[in-house]
């Protein structure tokens, strides 16, 4: 069998299309409103991807991985839900248990040869890049795609609307469902699942004393797109993942006096400043979840509200700036916009259209996102990552948890996934290669 690269037609065939929904009937009369956070980000797409190798699923059929599904949706009715709008425009997810749409797929390729290969544009084929819309009301917000490998292994593609919640709402969401498919009983307290008011840890700041911006930085309102929720791109991405083993971390960490997201958000961004050359980004985004808040239950909330999202302003050049300056600009020099983004949604009555992935150089702390929880009969993935989609050109770098059993990433490495114009990309690779001694 030849490289992945060399297959002139889809790699990925026998595509099947079904749907679940949950066990109970949910009712007519449940509707979950969508807070400024949620129509903020609804642009966006998180699109995961778990590799299982053959000994997690061998002997499993699709019946066996929709069974549980059932009572799993029973937990979060928004998930099995569709967009509509208010008479006043304002959309809200209808739990009318829609539910979320299976595909089923399969490829002649072995899990280690698609693994061997990083290229997301061929990793994309594996997770579904369905959009809202242009029919929202047929539209799931959640679709799951299983592919079959040549040996035996198998890869779960997870395509999330953003507006349903953050990466952590999505990896606990399907995290539950290995939870319930390995024969655990779902959480019974299911009241307090979808909209948990957030309760602030003991000495938190209130939300009215942090310091916030005047104007709106963290992202850039577009024209309508109407019922179709996507942007427009002017010029070609692509994404590339590497991973960081927790001995070259700790190299780089001597020479950059921080933790591991500054740092390596601190060594990417002066790459990309000395590819620019002239143009290069002086103001970064930071998107990370908000430490301020712990979890009313064992369960997260399908939301966005407990995502922070900050702006990182540089007034000297940043392709020769100490890069331990830097670290510190990130953690002391971050302006929160979360005042601001409710004012200017709130201001719009929920009507308009935003671009925050990549409207500033984004840098999301995922480091602590439980990637690697989900589990199928006691085995967790051998890679997992996720990417986002509806991104602007300015570009996204997302730091996720390394493979927890691959020796010495599983202690401390990490797993980066880069989504930039594909000019920029190439010449990237070569600046990082240099930077953190990676192929």
């Amino acid at each position: 069998m030849g490289s992945i690269d060399s297959v002139r037609e889809s790699p990925v065939y026998g595509i099947k299309l079904s749907s679940v929904v949950p066990a109970t009937v949910t009712g007519n009369d449940r509707d979950r409103e969508l807070s400024s956070m949620d129509l903020f980000m609804k642009l966006h797409y998180l699109r995961g991807l778990y590799f299982f190798s053959k000994d997690a699923v061998e002997g499993l059929m699709i019946s066996d991985f929709k069974e549980p599904m059932f009572k799993w949706l029973n937990l979060w009715t928004a998930a099995s839900g569709r967009i509509r709008k208010s008479e006043l425009g304002r959309p809200f997810i209808k739990c009318n248990d829609g539910g979320v749409r299976i595909i089923e797929a399969q490829t002649n390729f072995t899990l280690d040869q698609w693994l061997r290969n990083n290229d997301w544009s061929l990793h994309c084929l594996l997770v579904s890049n369905q959009v809202l819309g242009p029919d929202l009301a047929f539209s799931p917000l959640v679709v799951l795609q299983f592919t079959w490998f040549k040996c035996g292994g198998m890869s779960l593609g997870l395509s999330w609307a953003h507006v349903l919640g953050h990466a952590f709402s999505a990896s606990r969401f399907i995290n539950m469902w290995g939870h319930i498919l390995s024969g655990h009983p779902p959480p019974k307290s299911l009241n307090m699942l979808e909209e948990p008011e957030p309760e602030p840890e003991p000495g938190a700041p209130p939300t009215s004393e942090k310091s916030i911006t005047s104007q709106l930085l963290s992202a850039k309102r577009i024209e309508p797109v109407g019922d179709h929720w996507l942007s427009v791109k002017n010029c070609k991405m692509e994404a590339y993942t590497f991973q960081i083993t927790a001995s070259q971390l700790t190299q780089l960490q001597s020479k950059i006096s921080s933790e591991p997201f500054e740092a390596l958000s601190v060594v990417i961004w002066q790459c990309l400043a000395r590819i620019r050359e002239n143009n290069e980004p002086r103001t970064v985004t930071i998107c990370r979840k908000d430490s301020h808040y712990r979890e009313t239950s064992n369960l997260i909330s399908l939301s966005n509200n407990q995502m922070l999202l900050s702006v990182v302003k540089a007034d000297i050049s940043v392709g020769e700036a100490n890069p331990s300056d830097l670290a510190a600009l990130i953690v002391k020099g971050s302006v929160e916009e979360e005042s601001l983004i409710e004012e200017t949604v709130e201001g719009d009555r929920g009507l308009s259209d935003y671009i925050v992935y990549g409207t500033n150089l984004t840098f999301v702390d995922l480091e602590e996102v439980e990637i690697y929880g989900l589990e199928i009969r006691g085995h967790k993935p051998v890679f997992a990552n996720y990417a986002i989609d509806g991104i602007g050109e300015e570009g996204v770098v997302l730091v996720l948890p390394g493979p927890e059993n691959d020796g010495e990433r599983g202690r401390g490495g990490r797993t980066v996934t880069i989504s930039l114009p594909e000019d920029q990309l190439l010449k990237l690779k070569g600046e990082l290669s240099k930077e953190l001694f990676i192929a």
